[in-house]
């Protein structure tokens, strides 16, 4: 390999061998996935541990540049935490109501809003970093990550089981909530602009990035559910492509989103709730109408094709990462980083965002180590060096952002399945 090659992805490895790599991990995953479940790790953690090897920490087979590769990585990363939130949407349990919903919405707004101001406040005062690097470093790895969470995530639409219905619907709502403190710290960088004293950021990006978020994914995941009803129940001989109509929903919604100036993330998840509540109040109507024999649904028919997407991305995106890890990432800046989100960022915030919910103490306790960090910090990363991050400080960044993930990784991921089994399954 040339140390002097400046391009993303510097390999000493030929196409084939990719495509074999790959290949072997997909064919692992596949072949034994029920024995690799049953591991007390997480497969995030196999995939990171190859990257490793083959990586600048190894073999040295293969190296990746993630500042060189944000445009790339900002679009794959995009996508891979799309279709996880709309997965997770239409999960959700049917139907929906506020006292169900109340411990996630305080973990997806209040534990966000704390836990940024307690990173921006480390960052300020031990890591020296400015006020914006601060709130935008407190935005990149204060939420949960919809991808590589899916251990602590529902597993089926059906599943109602309150802990995994908590992470899961949190990770889906803060991918969303994020943004605004994303574009805060951006801002107090004068990278972008926050109107005077604020209010442009206030109004424009918090109140009506949020409601118009809600507002068009809501309208169109119902939609959708109407037209398929009525399609289907019009047209009995109708084939209908399920897996199209999902992601064509993900596309539309997040186009309309981006163009409304709210924000997308937010908007899909709730796409892919208000799709699922839709259709089964529809399908409980039709029942008392004309019988059990309802319609299928499109959110039924295009979950196993979406949970694919997200394993195939979750490889891709971790052995890369794996490819980016150097020594230079775990200075005492990165530890220091780590450990005050860990032990202190996540579990106060969230202790205090569920002081007065219906939640067992048990759960909150558990609720407050698990907040694993991943594809989802990635992107903002990217979208925050793609949108003029000075490089001595995205490089900061960069170190600070990927030494967390990689740390997270492996803690949360050899740290699940034990203390799920020990404290929550029994």
């Amino acid at each position: 390999m040339n140390p002097a090659d400046d391009t993303p992805l510097s390999t000493a490895m030929a196409s084939y061998q990719w495509f074999v790599l790959v290949g072997c991990l997909m064919l692992a995953r596949g072949l034994w996935g029920t024995p690799i479940a049953r591991l007390p790790f997480t497969s995030a953690i196999i995939y990171l541990g190859i990257g490793m090897l083959l990586g600048p920490m190894g073999l040295h087979f293969f190296s990746f540049d993630v500042f060189a590769a944000a445009p790339l990585l900002e679009v794959l990363t995009e996508v891979a935490v799309l279709i996880s939130l709309f997965s997770a949407g239409i999960k959700m349990p049917v139907p929906f109501s506020l006292r169900r919903w109340g411990p996630p919405i305080r973990l997806a707004w209040t534990a966000m809003a704390l836990s940024v101001g307690l990173i921006t406040l480390f960052c300020y005062t031990v890591l020296d970093l400015p006020l914006g690097a601060g709130v935008l470093l407190g935005a990149l790895l204060a939420p949960t990550d919809p991808v590589l969470a899916s251990d602590v995530q529902l597993r089926h639409a059906g599943d109602d089981d309150p802990l995994r219905f908590t992470l899961g619907c949190e990770a889906g709502m803060n991918d969303g909530s994020a943004f605004p403190f994303v574009m805060l710290g951006l801002g107090l960088l004068g990278l972008h602009d926050l109107g005077e004293n604020g209010l442009r950021w206030l109004g424009v990006e918090l109140i009506w990035g949020t409601l118009g978020a809600i507002l068009i994914g809501g309208a169109c995941g119902m939609a959708l559910a109407r037209v398929n009803f009525w399609l289907r129940a019009s047209r009995p001989g109708h084939e209908v492509l399920d897996d199209l109509m999902g992601l064509g929903l993900i596309a539309v919604v997040y186009g309309l989103g981006l163009a409304a100036h709210v924000w997308g993330f937010l908007a899909v998840f709730v796409a892919g709730v208000a799709l699922r509540q839709a259709e089964q109040q529809l399908a409980r109507r039709a029942a008392v109408a004309v019988g059990p024999d309802a319609p299928p649904s499109v959110s039924d028919g295009s979950l196993l094709f979406k949970e694919h997407m997200e394993r195939l991305s979750e490889l891709t995106l971790v052995l890369l990462l794996g490819g980016a890890v150097t020594t230079l990432l775990f200075d005492w800046r990165s530890w220091a980083a780590a450990l005050f989100l860990f032990f202190v960022a996540r579990p106060a915030s969230v202790l205090v965002a569920l002081v007065g919910s219906r939640t067992s103490p048990r759960m909150r306790v558990i609720a407050a180590w698990f907040g694993v960090r991943g594809i989802g910090s990635l992107y903002y990363l990217m979208y925050a060096i793609n949108h003029g991050l000075p490089q001595p400080l995205a490089q900061q960044l960069v170190n600070l952002t990927l030494a967390v993930i990689v740390l997270s990784i492996l803690v949360h991921g050899t740290s699940v399945t034990p203390l799920l089994d020990r404290f929550w399954r029994k």
